[in-house]
């Protein structure tokens, strides 16, 4: 590599290090506590936990406890079914008074299973673990936040590209450069450490930033996606299709006609459709896709004739569909499960450790410099 290029390439990758090192590492250490934000989250909340696995409830009787519970609150809810025996049932009301004009702030419910007991009454963003998710997704500043963020994944790609031409060595040196060692010295160990954790942690990291960009902006990113591949419009399904009093298609025949769909499939979510009278949505997974608490097979349901209004197959994707599709279950690792969501977690910590090991080089560097530089003026005296 020519003199003046690498050292265009030195001043990108220490300017994006040292300028940007920090929003970096703040989006990767509270990234890797969001691979795990369900489980942390039953740790900090101990009524959350359900002690002993049970059979998941029908949607109809949450439904009727949470309107028992909440008569006041007319709108559609969100219920999540157990992702398993010992995992409680999550609900959510997207608009609540108490939140209005908070942006995204629903009312987050959590039932034991076994009872239907309310185990967590909470808003959005005012517990740990979702005022975690908003400080990564938006850095607290709503879609500005949202677009630093996303553009910030984009940084993050050019100072691991610079990091790599820099580092990449002769094909004769290439095994000797991996090697998992540290050599001895402090200066040494410091740029061992930099140089592997960026080489190892290079596609973890490159995932995280590409699809951390497409989940921040996600406009952005479809416009982009819908020139290469044709991309599903979303369904926005009518209002009022409920008369005023009328009791409704149950939840029961709901989803046992959005089984037709998906004979077989796993039932994930449904969304009811409040007193607005909005289409029943409900979600199911099956095995092959990417992502199974957020599965992307959904049928919508007129609530008050039963016949059904749109439907979501993942196996009729475009490429566009199931790129999009992969993206946030790439961006937690869910797609490649446990393994994944724990490469995931380790590619959250990965900048912070590049973060101090630059700064640490660069002091070094520094001090080389100002030694040389005093050593030549005795010299010269």
């Amino acid at each position: 590599m020519r003199a003046a290029t690498r050292r265009l390439w030195l001043s990108v990758h220490l300017y994006l290090g040292l300028g940007l090192g920090g929003l970096f590492a703040l989006l990767g250490l509270t990234g890797s506590v969001l691979v795990f934000y369900l489980e942390v989250d039953g740790l900090l909340n101990p009524p959350i936990r359900v002690e002993a696995p049970a059979a998941a409830p029908s949607p109809d009787a949450v439904l009727q406890r949470i309107q028992a519970l909440h008569p006041d609150r007319t709108g559609p809810w969100r219920i999540e079914m157990p992702l398993a025996p010992d995992r409680p049932v999550l609900a959510r009301y997207y608009n609540p008074p108490e939140t209005a004009g908070r942006g995204f702030a629903p009312l987050m419910l959590s039932l034991d299973p076994h009872t239907l007991a309310e185990t967590s009454h909470r808003y959005w963003g005012e517990y740990l673990t979702t005022w975690l998710y908003d400080l990564h997704y938006t850095l607290l500043l709503g879609q500005t936040g949202k677009d630093i963020v996303g553009y910030t994944g984009l940084l993050l790609l050019a100072s691991l590209v610079s990091g790599l031409t820099l580092w990449w060595p002769s094909r004769a040196r290439l095994a000797a450069a991996l090697r998992p060692v540290l050599r001895g010295g402090v200066v040494r160990k410091v740029y061992d450490l930099h140089v592997l954790s960026g080489a190892y942690g290079l596609v973890v990291l490159a995932t995280l930033a590409l699809t951390g960009t497409v989940l921040a902006l996600p406009d952005t990113a479809r416009g982009v996606v819908e020139r290469l591949s044709p991309l599903s419009p979303a369904f926005r399904g009518p209002a009022g299709l409920l008369e005023e009093g009328a009791p409704g298609l149950s939840l029961a025949d709901a989803v046992a006609t959005a089984r037709t769909q998906f004979p077989g499939a796993e039932l994930r979510w449904i969304e009811t459709p409040g007193q607005a009278g909005l289409p029943v949505s409900v979600r199911f997974y099956r095995p092959g896709e990417p992502g199974r608490r957020f599965a992307r097979n959904q049928v919508w349901i007129d609530p008050g004739t039963g016949a059904v209004l749109a439907v979501r197959d993942t196996r009729r994707n475009s490429g566009g569909d199931s790129f999009m599709d992969w993206m946030h279950p790439l961006h937690n690792g869910e797609a490649f499960g446990l393994t994944g969501r724990i490469l995931a977690c380790i590619g959250g910590l990965l900048p912070t450790v590049l973060l101090l090991t630059g700064w640490l080089r660069w002091r070094h560097k520094r001090s080389a410099r100002d030694k040389t530089i005093t050593r030549a003026s005795q010299s010269a005296a």
